[in-house]
């Protein structure tokens, strides 16, 4: 069984981090340029202050009148991040995301952040898996006949 550690070696650990008094307007910004929905916010000493994504956008800036200019992350990020440890498997990792209604995660090892993950990876990687798993038993039954 895949765990969030396989995903993170094949996908990569990079994880884009904004500081709390960044603009929403310089973060959307960065998450346009990278093509990501998702920023982890993180504190001058490198503690995790919480995460902002293009959801909290259109609900706490667009669709309450504020400016994303004069609005810094701090006041729109959300600061209780849902988290996994690289030991989950990719399973519990889409189970957590289904239940607290989240696209992205980051990967927390003994407090210390190792990666984030988004809805897709988890689907790409049991996509892969049930595809490995298909394409095995097919060769199963081929070989058996």
């Amino acid at each position: 069984m895949e765990t969030v550690q396989d995903l993170l070696h094949d996908k990569g650990t990079d994880v884009v981090t904004v500081p709390p008094d960044c603009s929403v307007y310089d973060a959307l910004k960065t998450m346009s340029e990278r093509n990501i929905g998702a920023l982890l916010v993180v504190e001058p000493d490198g503690s995790m202050a919480g995460i902002i994504t293009e959801r909290d956008y259109a609900r706490k800036v667009v669709l309450a009148g504020k400016s994303s200019k004069d609005t810094p992350v701090s006041a729109i990020m959300t600061t209780d991040v849902i988290y996994v440890k690289p030991t989950h498997t990719i399973e519990e990792a889409m189970a957590v995301m289904t239940d607290h209604r989240c696209r992205h995660l980051p990967v927390l090892n003994q407090g210390n952040l190792t990666g984030l993950i988004s809805i897709g990876d988890v689907v790409r990687s049991l996509i892969h898996d049930k595809d490995f798993l298909i394409d095995q038993l097919k060769h199963y039954i081929a070989g058996s006949l």
